[in-house]
């Protein structure tokens, strides 16, 4: 994402997990650590998705250090597609060994909002969440997990008016149970083309906000 950006390289359950770190901006209070997960690996989904990259420049402008990584059998990344199981695991380990204490934000895009959801299900009652965004939430292909109610206050859920991938009404059905808020971007697609300015506010805006 820019010069200081750090290649890593984990040891996880199905092999290497290839990652990458990016600081927190300077000058701005340190915020913890957000993990953001990429969209479906089948369909061409890495860390490097522009969409991910959106979400990582959002996090390190509100002083998180963000962390994407690729899921098994992307780039760097051994093993091979888990439909969410092994990925959800990966996701874990990364939070293990690179945020095992202090703040954290959960963020994922399509396949990867699932994974976070996942994640976060897990998660949740040991670790403090301050910070959860999803954006295009496959809840049209897969168990997106239901949000802990606590942590409604801190969740940002973006999905585009016209996305043809996932659609709209799929992730209302996900969230009208939860009562949980939907931020529809109008004319928006699933990739978020010509839009993800906005898509950057509107997630700085999110992470800006009080408790």
């Amino acid at each position: 994402m820019n010069a200081q950006t750090e290649r890593l390289s984990l040891a996880g359950v199905a092999g290497a997990i290839e990652v990458l770190r990016d600081r927190g901006a300077e000058g701005v209070p340190d915020a913890g650590v957000a993990v953001i997960a990429h969209p479906h690996p089948l369909f061409g989904g890495t860390m490097d998705n522009k969409v991910v990259q959106t979400l990582a420049r959002a996090f390190v402008a509100c002083g998180h250090t963000a962390i994407r990584f690729n899921f098994r059998g992307v780039g760097g990344s051994a093993g091979v597609h888990d439909e969410g199981r092994g990925e959800t695991d990966d996701f874990l380990q990364v939070v293990g060994e690179l945020a095992p204490q202090g703040p954290l934000a959960i963020a994922g895009f399509s396949f990867g909002a699932f994974v976070a959801s996942q994640a976060t299900a897990r998660l949740d009652g040991e670790r403090d969440i301050r910070r959860l965004v999803l954006v295009g939430t496959a809840a049209s292909r897969f168990e997106v997990a239901t949000l802990p109610a606590a942590l409604h206050e801190r969740t940002l859920v973006v999905h585009g008016e016209h996305d043809d991938t996932v659609p709209l009404a799929a992730v209302m059905d996900w969230a009208r149970p939860q009562a949980l808020p939907i931020t529809v971007v109008p004319g928006g697609g699933h990739f978020f083309h010509g839009q993800l300015p906005l898509l950057k506010s509107l997630v700085v805006r999110h992470l800006s906000s009080a408790d």
